[in-house]
């Protein structure tokens, strides 16, 4: 977890202390001093005060306060994130390389590397940025006539001036310089001819794929947390981490009396996992509601269903000592976890169903990780989803529905997910489990519609209420 940002002063003026504005917005993010290192390469700055920073402009800068800069005789380089399988000196020694051909080296990044990670590489005159396939790890971008600029979260972008911050496309390369961005996609997710094959085939196969992304997203921590709801997503994660050799604490949150929460303790005696239960009211998910769109920036009702046991979770995580907690956030989109998918199944075939569950999982940077990061990083919990990860999504979009979706009557879904479930020794009672979503099973829709009602307002306006009082300035824009 942490944040980058990068600016480019339109008028070569003063990039350095705009970049360190943004730093200081994102300080929540952040377990390092914040570092800024302008271009040409004279400065790196920590905590500099009022008159120091008035002696130093540059027409380039970019900053972290997750990773040190690499340096070189005229470049400077920052990465947020990483590549999987995490090996520190394969960075290093990618980076150097990026530096020597920009252009060239860093499509090639986006196109062969694995991982969860935006970088921004500088120059005297031009930054150039890049965000991984899947869009796990945050970033937006916007620009007015004095700054074109990126950072981790869109208040960094607010604070400089910048109204209309927009998230950076995954799998793009951008070029930033005084005429503002050039987008080049690079590696995005793109429709795929449908596999042949027969479920089994599949799920063996799919079993396979997640046994190594989740090996890959614990082979550098020994103890991680699970975001734990004891059905069909998180126990295969569970399970497949606990398969990896990591020490696994799944830990599971919602309001007082939730009959989920059972479930959740029997599903992890049966899968021999000591499971980590917090309960909340009322009055905590009110409490913690005005940090929560603080954090997601948008008064989106059902975000902040979402956002908000996701905050709770990331919360116990770090009391536990956890710095890494794994999610299941994309195995809904990918398989067809959602009821949505058999209304399209109903209105207009399996065809409109898998273009449906292509679209959600294309957008899953935008309708969920974003979110999730942010409320993990508040925290300082790095949260890694074996589920979004590039060589598992574009298998699992290449199965036919039927794998996915029996029929538009199919109330369980996820046919080629349970089946792996089941091979990998996960009880039927989780593997067979029907999907419900989160805000739901923790209890904390039903709070927001409480909280609502008490005050005479529907769910939609009682959010707004809250996010106008956080964010005074921007107005409402979505609900």
């Amino acid at each position: 977890m942490g944040a980058i940002v990068a600016a480019l002063d339109k008028k070569g003026e003063d990039a350095h202390s705009t970049s360190l504005t943004m730093l200081e917005e994102l300080r929540h993010r952040g377990t390092k001093n914040p570092i800024v290192v302008e271009q040409p390469l004279t400065f790196v700055s920590q905590f500099l005060n009022e008159s120091e920073r008035r002696k130093i402009h540059s027409k380039v800068a970019i900053g972290s306060n997750s990773s040190d800069p690499i340096i070189g005789e005229n470049y400077v380089l920052i990465l947020d994130g990483r590549f999987f399988p995490p090996v520190a000196s394969r960075i290093h020694q990618v980076m150097h390389e990026m530096a020597r051909q920009p252009l060239k080296k860093a499509r090639l990044i986006l196109e062969r590397l694995n991982g969860s990670y935006v970088f921004a590489l500088g120059f005297s005159d031009q930054i150039i940025v890049g965000r991984d396939t899947m869009g796990t790890k945050p970033l937006y971008y916007g620009e007015n006539e004095y700054v074109c600029a990126v950072a981790s979260e869109r208040k960094a972008l607010w604070k400089i001036g910048i109204v209309n911050a927009r998230s950076f496309p995954p799998g793009n390369l951008a070029t930033m310089n005084q005429t503002g961005f050039g987008f080049e996609p690079i590696s995005t997710l793109a429709p795929v001819a449908k596999r042949k094959m027969g479920i089994a085939e599949a799920a063996n196969r799919l079993r396979k794929l997640l046994e190594k992304s989740t090996r890959n997203r614990v082979s550098d921590v020994k103890n991680v947390g699970v975001a734990f709801s004891g059905g069909l997503d998180s126990a295969v994660i569970s399970s497949l981490a606990k398969l990896a050799g990591a020490n696994v604490r799944p830990i599971c949150v919602g309001l007082e009396g939730e009959s989920e929460t059972n479930h959740a303790i029997e599903a992890a005696e049966r899968l021999g996992l000591q499971l980590s239960v917090q309960e909340y009211s009322v009055a905590d998910v009110e409490n913690s509601l005005p940090k929560v769109l603080w954090l997601i920036e948008e008064p989106n009702t059902m975000k902040a269903g979402v956002a908000v046991p996701f905050f709770w979770t990331a919360k116990v995580a770090s009391k536990l000592g956890l710095t890494t907690l794994l999610a299941g956030q994309g195995a809904d989109e990918i398989f067809g976890g959602y009821s949505k998918y058999l209304v399209e199944y109903t209105r207009g075939g399996a065809e409109s169903a898998e273009e449906a569950m292509f679209r959600d999982t294309t957008m899953s940077y935008d309708t969920n990780f974003q979110r999730d990061d942010a409320v993990c990083a508040y925290h300082k919990v790095e949260l890694r989803l074996p589920f979004a990860d590039i060589e598992v999504a574009r298998f699992g979009l290449s199965l036919p529905i039927d794998l996915k979706i029996k029929s538009p009557e199919d109330s369980l879904r996820k046919r080629v997910l349970r089946l792996t479930a089941r091979k990998i020794g996960i009880p039927a009672f989780i593997a067979n489990r029907p999907k419900r979503a989160i805000q739901f099973a923790s209890g904390v829709d039903g709070a927001i519609e409480e909280l609502a009602k008490v005050r005479g307002l529907t769910k939609r306006s009682y959010i707004n209420e809250v996010f106008r009082k956080v964010y005074p300035d921007l107005g409402v824009k979505n609900g």
